[in-house]
């Protein structure tokens, strides 16, 4: 028995995290999505690090496939773009915060957490876009362009990872607090 609210509670986690992801394909301002929620979400959650790590990583490379492959598809000419792989560090980078910042999940470590993740994201995003890119000069000058250029993606960011941190960490916490037997920190 115990055993199957361990499975429930990885599986509702897991759910949450691949709707947050499938939300990217819903129309929203650029630079709004549910990146870093996800992360700090999973960091939170499961007991297991390396879930942490794979799922929303994993959800964040399907919903890239889903979008590249038909919404961004005359943009993308059928290859990734290399500068996806700072996004995936970056996730990975937030993850590793989260697990440090939310050892208690409060409301005030949450929004520290997402100000944070959307910091990080920012950075590291971007400082892949102006290296891999082509877009700007391989200089101090092209990379301070670069992430001037990025300003409206990272106020549109912290819009959204506010947002989808509060949702998610509300959501989940309230199904706990409906069902008690996902309180279980059993491993997941």
């Amino acid at each position: 028995m115990e055993n199957k609210k361990v499975n429930l509670r990885f599986g509702i986690i897991g759910v949450v995290i691949l709707l947050a992801a499938a939300s990217r394909l819903i129309p929203h301002p650029a630079g709004f999505a549910p990146i870093a929620g996800m992360a700090l979400f999973g960091a939170a959650y499961y007991s297991k690090r390396y879930w942490a790590y794979i799922l929303p990583i994993a959800a964040m490379m399907l919903s890239d496939i889903v979008l590249n492959t038909w919404v961004y598809s005359a943009y993308m000419d059928g290859h990734m773009l290399w500068w996806s792989l700072y996004t995936y560090g970056a996730l990975a980078l937030i993850v590793l915060m989260g697990t440090f910042t939310l050892k208690k999940v409060r409301v005030l470590n949450m929004a520290g957490s997402a100000v944070g993740a959307s910091v990080i994201f920012y950075l590291v995003s971007n400082f892949g876009t102006w290296i891999s890119s082509g877009m700007y000069l391989h200089t101090w000058e092209g990379l301070g362009t670069c992430y001037v250029a990025a300003l409206p993606f990272f106020r549109n960011g912290l819009a959204g990872d506010l947002l989808y941190t509060g949702v998610l960490f509300g959501a989940f916490e309230l199904l706990m607090y409906s069902f008690p037997s996902l309180k279980v920190q059993k491993a997941v």
